[in-house]
């Protein structure tokens, strides 16, 4: 299977409008004014709507007004429900995602930092409640899931571009369509659009229990590579297993990377995808084939390697952020994605649940536990 086209159903669907950006303004406190949209967008007017049901009545939603622990996730039952502008649409939110990078953020240690107040949240899965001008591809009623929103996806309702949300189909459940987006655009985009991956090749999941690590197994396995992943636990390892990972290992075995190499051979396995750099990429770089490449997707600190490792195979390590994908590629993703949706072979796994009153505990989790079985949803 070409490494740039993967046709597996369909032509693409693609959604309507191209969405508009708005500069951020800071807020001191929750507002009142009736043309806020909530989360980092701050301030802006609502413009006319070709169908909206809801009035702008309050809706519940998580809002940060100060970066920090889990603590500073405050459930608010006042926040006016956003209004979608041009190009956009609002969603009746069923399930969001909760990712590690949205930790990050909340933390402050994160690059990009949203302006005060905001809400979290990309991945939200529902129904069309509204639609702003010049939005062709839905209508009210629609089910549908996103890559991102504008307004946060910790909130009953979610503003997002009308291109950046694509149809939830029926054999999908609200769950599964919040376990989509970032999990599975992100691994697309390791294995092929930064790994250049290729049918026949080896791939080696690091930490594949979890939402990212399953879905580059599953998408993996579909486009022809041999699959290795490695979870912490038996039950972690057999979630792997039933998601497309030919072989799995226990990181916590002592002597895991010797049974990976004796797995692979002498020579090696030929890309990486690694959710925890800062503790594996030393070991990585003894892992990888000639012209090998260890694609950082998660990393929480700092870690020291010798660069001639590197040069010994004319490996190399490529960093991955679906924040700077272009409009072109997010397109290419959302092909793969919903190609494998109607072949069969993408099938989200959902991990714990948690109401929206248990947000915080959710955050702690995300980080704190181990052994992660699927993407981690707050229901609502």
């Amino acid at each position: 299977m070409a490494a740039r086209t993967r046709r597996l159903g369909r032509p693409p669907r693609r959604a309507g409008g191209s969405g508009g950006r708005r500069k951020a303004r800071p807020e001191n406190s929750p507002p009142a004014d009736p043309g806020y949209c909530g989360g980092r967008r701050g301030f802006a007017r609502a413009g006319p709507l070709v169908a909206m049901a809801a009035t702008r009545s309050v809706m519940r939603a998580v809002r940060v007004f100060e970066f920090g622990g889990p603590e500073v996730l405050k459930l608010q039952s006042d926040v006016l429900v956003p209004a979608p502008k041009e190009n956009q649409v609002l969603i009746k939110v069923h399930a969001c995602g909760v990712n590690p990078v949205e930790t990050y953020i909340r933390s402050g240690t994160y690059a990009r930092k949203p302006a005060l107040p905001y809400t979290p949240g990309s991945d939200v899965a529902g129904v069309i409640e509204g639609v702003g001008e010049h939005v062709t591809a839905f209508k009210k009623g629609d089910r549908v899931f996103t890559l991102e929103t504008l307004s946060g996806g910790y909130a009953e309702y979610a503003v997002a571009a009308a291109n950046r949300v694509f149809p939830l189909p029926d054999k999908l459940d609200f769950r599964q369509g919040a376990a989509i987006g970032v999990p599975y655009f992100t691994a697309y985009r390791a294995l092929f659009q930064k790994g250049c991956a290729k049918a026949g090749e080896s791939v080696l999941v690091h930490g594949a229990s979890g939402g990212v690590g399953l879905a580059a197994c599953q998408i993996a396995r579909a486009c022809g590579l041999k699959v290795l992943g490695t979870a912490g636990t038996e039950e972690g390892m057999n979630v792997i297993l039933r998601n497309g990972a030919h072989q799995a290992f226990n990181h916590r075995d002592p002597n895991y990377t010797e049974k990976i190499k004796a797995c692979t051979g002498p020579g090696g396995v030929d890309i990486i995808i690694e959710m925890l750099s800062n503790v594996n990429l030393d070991a990585d770089l003894q892992l990888l084939s000639r012209a090998g490449r260890v694609m950082v997707v998660g990393c929480r600190g700092r870690i020291e390697i010798n660069p001639r490792d590197t040069m010994s195979k004319e490996s190399s390590i490529i960093g991955v952020s679906l924040f700077l994908a272009t409009e072109e590629e997010r397109r290419e993703c959302a092909t793969a994605v919903l190609d494998g949706i109607e072949a069969g072979w993408l099938k989200p796994v959902v991990g714990l649940e948690y109401p929206l009153e248990k947000v915080a505990k959710a955050h702690e989790d995300i980080i704190c536990s181990s052994g992660a079985r699927g993407k981690m949803v707050l229901l609502l």
